[in-house]
């Protein structure tokens, strides 16, 4: 067995909808995957279907050697994207009851719960109701009981929803911890730079279809940088002026800048001069190009207007609906 995941030609409907279309994917033991792309894209459905919580119209799929995870339940530890927990029992109960169900040995299980509940800074909950943690809180919680067990697969649907940017650290310090000791790894996530951070390779999905499957050193030496950041002497409001300069195709204020979109084939640094003999700066860079920008790119076939701006609008709408969760 070298693959963790193998799924070929899998299509999942509800009713009229295509949830998820022909996707292929092999996904090798011991990797870290991120799969990422807007909610709704279908990463919940992909991920429900290597669960066996839900199964395909049509294709093939295998977990860890086995015809459907319900065979290998106890090597998979899941995280789902609806958090639920016994309210009404203490944490240290529950995670041991978790402990047990997963076949953990009683002898020692105890330790177990509270070395984990020490990484991630949470031991003075144990004697406490789940009900009387914060969201935050008990997130963390079920990230141990999905963990405790020791899994070989590990799967985590939108692990860092609704985390401030503390215990986001802290999750991904966890994540990169189980991955470094052999674990396999599968999370999703709409929010690209987390996946970033931490995956050696990207799926991308994008209304049901995979669009990208590749390792992230790859994705950027592929997708060239095509735009550069200014900042004009004269101000932002020269960017129809700028959108003049041969080799440009768009120009748009980003992040209190003007990011300025190359056309195919031009070379950013001859772009360069071109801009600062055209006008004055205080700041001109190559902006390397992100998975945000990547996704934006496969998708709208690399042309920039109003499409490409409410897609990235769209990705942000969702980060901001976490911020407004974690501060809740």
């Amino acid at each position: 067995m070298t693959n963790a995941v193998s799924m070929q030609g899998v299509r999942k409907t509800f009713g009229p909808k295509v949830a998820v279309e022909g996707i292929d994917l092999d996904i090798p033991l011991g990797s870290i995957y991120g799969f990422i792309g807007p909610n709704g894209a279908g990463k919940t459905t992909t991920i429900r279907m290597i669960m066996s919580i839900l199964f395909p119209d049509r294709g093939e799929l295998s977990v860890l050697g086995k015809h459907s995870a319900i065979e290998s339940k106890d090597q998979i530890g899941y995280l789902p994207e609806e958090r639920g927990i016994y309210k009404k029992m203490k944490v240290g109960s529950f995670l041991k009851h978790i402990g047990r169900l997963k076949g953990l040995d009683s002898h020692g299980l105890n330790a177990t719960v509270m070395q984990w509940l020490e990484r991630v800074e949470l031991t003075e909950v144990y004697k406490k109701k789940c009900e009387e943690l914060s969201k935050g809180m008990q997130q963390k919680v079920q990230f141990i009981a999905s963990v405790l067990h020791d899994p070989d697969l590990i799967i985590l649907d939108e692990p860092f929803s609704g985390l401030d940017p503390v215990n986001m650290r802290l999750l991904r310090g966890l994540i990169d911890e189980l991955h470094t000791s052999g674990k396999t790894v599968i999370f999703s996530t709409h929010v690209m730079f987390q996946a970033e951070q931490l995956c050696d390779h990207i799926v991308m999905i994008h209304q049901g279809k995979k669009v990208l499957d590749d390792t992230i050193d790859d994705i950027r030496t592929r997708f060239d940088p095509r735009a550069i950041h200014i900042a004009p002497t004269a101000g932002l409001g020269i960017a129809d002026e700028i959108g003049q300069v041969d080799g440009v195709a768009h120009v748009s204020v980003v992040e209190g800048a003007l990011e300025v979109i190359l056309r195919e084939g031009m070379d950013p640094q001859t772009a360069m001069g071109k801009l600062l003999a055209a006008h004055p700066m205080n700041r001109i860079e190559i902006k390397k190009p992100t998975l945000e920008d990547v996704f934006i790119e496969i998708v709208t076939g690399g042309e920039r207007g109003a499409d490409a701006e409410q897609l990235r609008a769209d990705l942000l709408a969702g980060e901001n609906a976490d911020s407004e969760e974690a501060a809740s």
